[in-house]
């Protein structure tokens, strides 16, 4: 083991040499001092290497920001879009028809951590570049699909490219941008993150209402396009020294994959199949068993998938904890509300997008804002400072009714989202500075990781809460034709049952985000 963690200290030096040299150095060499240098081939890398640095990052910038619109938009357009696949093929939203997402969040899960491995040993642009080939050819596939079936294979073929993205595009960004700028570029990067979810549910419904749900994956085709070919133009990427050659870890691949796949399939099935039922505890078990087998696996290979050096880093864990709780925190509140819109309320698809976007937008403004604050004051309070308000937000729209107007939800959802934003970029700014630069393909996976894993469990946890004390139930009796012939106290207690149930739902996200609180904070001062 220690003679293993020198090899890792050693390679680390090494990176960030490599690093110093191509930020720090003068652009003007004299010629005595090439030649007193031993390393010829360095110095003739360096000042095109500089220039480049110096002229792509914004543009390094879009391409990554661009590339996580493509993918959050589609992710919401998709939510959007079951009931149309579903009366498609004449299936019911739930069972088969949800595979169309529970798939494409599996193999992401499943792959992130190990193509962020390949991406510290490759390079990060061609990992990028296949990720959009892969997610463009799979949205085409998508779209063409003439059945279920292949519809959701389709989708977890389109999978693989999303995570090839998402396993990258934060590294992208950390490792382009100095520190004084990376909060702002991160902050920027969310912005981005924010306009795809506030577009989607409203694209989504026009697309469903006026077009067909094909169309849902064929939006995605055009950008993808674009994107890739402004890549191969202006990403230009050092290519890791040395690392070519390391050795893949394939049992460590394996042994992650089966267990995040199983531990995602369990979070998302659970519910659905019963807490308590065989196949939940048994994907659970084998998720669970799996990790534990894969620590001991990562712990005697000497280039092993996941370092757990990052996860014994306190900060770098903290930050990832703290991002975790605000994703099983924040996620929920898009779950629910569509609910709260059309089933209580009885608002129209297009209504409920439009009113879903106060939160997003909200974010986008906070997002950019806090990650400048952390490039001058540094992340220790800001990202909690964030979650505190965020908490708050959530306590508030948890007490919405009935009777409550727009402008009294608008302001509750924006307060949520600018807390969110608040914390989100210092908090993710410091997650990947507390990795070193052989590892930030790692950090962006694990990061990703992250994500998804929190978005499953928020979704897991507030729709069984929401499901026990009988919010769907009353939702589906709420939304039917029964109710026009229904007795108005027969009716008054329907909407009591919806109401509680989506109160204590959205009071168990305010205590994820108050936990997070805490994590943020004790992380230390970075």
């Amino acid at each position: 083991m220690l003679q293993k963690d020198l090899a890792q200290k050693e390679q680390e030096v090494r990176d960030e040499i490599v690093d110093v040299d191509i930020v720090e150095r003068p652009a003007m060499v004299s010629v005595s001092e090439a030649r007193s240098t031993t390393d010829a081939s360095l110095l003739r890398i360096d000042l095109p290497q500089k220039q480049r640095n110096q002229t792509n990052k914004w543009i390094v910038l879009v391409l990554s920001a661009s590339a996580t619109f493509m993918t959050t938009l589609d992710g919401s357009i998709v939510n959007i879009g079951l009931p149309s696949i579903a009366r498609t093929f004449h299936a019911g939203v739930s069972g088969a028809t949800e595979w169309t997402i529970i798939g494409y969040l599996v193999v992401i899960a499943a792959a992130l951590l190990t193509f962020g491995r390949l991406a510290d040993m490759l390079g990060r642009k061609p990992i990028f570049l296949s990720g959009l080939v892969i997610f463009a050819a799979g949205s085409i596939l998508c779209g063409l699909a003439p059945s279920l079936v292949l519809l959701i294979l389709a989708r977890i073929f389109q999978g693989i490219g999303g995570a090839l993205i998402f396993s990258v595009n934060i590294a992208m960004i950390t490792s382009t941008f100095p520190t004084n700028q990376r909060g702002l570029a991160l902050g920027l990067n969310a912005v981005t993150v924010s306009l795809g979810v506030a577009a989607g549910p409203t694209i989504g419904g026009i697309i469903t209402q006026y077009l067909t749900w094909h169309w849902i994956f064929y939006v995605n085709v055009p950008i993808s396009i674009l994107v890739l070919l402004a890549s191969i133009y202006f990403y230009h990427e050092q290519r890791p020294q040395g690392r070519q050659h390391e050795r893949f870890d394939p049992l460590g691949a394996v042994v992650l994959a089966i267990g995040m796949a199983s531990l995602t399939l369990g979070l998302s099935f659970g519910q659905e199949w019963g807490w308590f039922s065989a196949a939940t505890l048994c994907a659970l078990g084998i998720g669970i068993g799996m990790l534990g087998i894969a620590v001991y696996v990562e712990s005697h290979v000497e280039r092993p998938i996941l370092n757990l050096s990052l996860v014994r880093n306190r900060t770098f864990a903290l930050a990832n904890i703290s991002f975790m709780l605000c994703m099983m925190a924040l996620f929920a509140p898009g779950f629910l509300l569509p609910f709260y819109f059309e089933q209580l309320r009885g608002f129209s698809t297009i209504h409920t997008g439009l009113l879903m976007t106060p939160l997003p937008l909200a974010l986008a403004v906070a997002a950019p804002l806090s990650g400048s604050l952390a490039d001058r004051l540094g992340s220790r309070w800001i990202s909690p400072i964030g979650l505190a308000i965020a908490c708050l937000g959530l306590f508030l729209l948890s007490q919405i009714n009935t009777q409550s107007s727009t402008w009294d939800i608008i302001w509750r959802l924006a307060v949520t989202g600018f807390g969110q934003g608040l914390f989100q970029s210092p908090n993710t700014r410091t997650m990947m500075g507390a990795a070193p630069r052989s590892a930030q393909g790692e950090a962006s996976g694990l990061l990703a990781t992250g994500r998804v894993i929190g978005q499953s469990m928020s979704v897991a946890l507030t729709g069984t809460v929401f499901a026990a004390l009988g919010g769907a139930a009353a939702g589906t009796l709420l939304s039917s034709p029964q109710t026009q012939n229904m007795v108005s106290t027969n009716l008054i207690a329907l909407q009591a049952t919806f109401v509680n149930s989506f109160h204590l739902a959205l009071l168990v996200c305010a205590v994820f985000a108050a936990l997070g609180i805490f994590t943020a904070l004790a992380r230390g001062d970075v």
